[in-house]
């Protein structure tokens, strides 16, 4: 999991919402990447603002570092957002929107600071998601 691996960079013995932020614009093809890339956030600009909040830790972190309650709390309303929206599985977009609705943690504060709303980046993503439908229907009229 990229969040892992972003924790792992910073040297940091756990996985906060930051982490799971890092990871979902690491990923670079995603909905979410797409969205945050589209309000102007880069992954540059988001590892900076986080080294800045929270800095690197002194040591490498030793084994699986385990995720914050507020991580979880992120995880668990990415799966809301993912059945609000009628799909059958959890993406990035899904993720981003359990950062933007939890709206507390470090991530929630290092996308505010960076100048989004965090009201915009959602529709950010569900526009991105409705033009992904539509596209697909018109290839299902077109091919059927």
């Amino acid at each position: 999991m990229l969040a892992q691996e972003e924790a792992r960079l910073l040297n940091h013995n756990f996985i906060g919402t930051e982490h799971i932020l890092l990871g979902l614009i690491h990923e670079g093809e995603g909905v979410a990447a797409k969205a945050l890339e589209s309000l102007g956030i880069s992954l540059d600009a988001v590892r900076f603002k986080v080294e800045e909040l929270i800095g690197p830790a002194a040591g490498p972190a030793a084994g699986s570092p385990p995720f914050t309650p507020r991580a979880k709390k992120v995880l668990e309303l990415s799966l809301r957002e993912a059945l609000q929206l009628g799909h059958n599985y959890i993406g990035t977009e899904h993720m981003l929107l359990g950062l933007v609705r939890e709206g507390e943690g470090v991530a929630a504060q290092v996308l505010t600071s960076l100048g989004a709303d965090l009201s915009r980046v959602r529709q950010q993503v569900i526009q991105i998601l409705s033009g992904y439908q539509n596209r697909e229907t018109a290839g299902a009229s077109v091919g059927g």
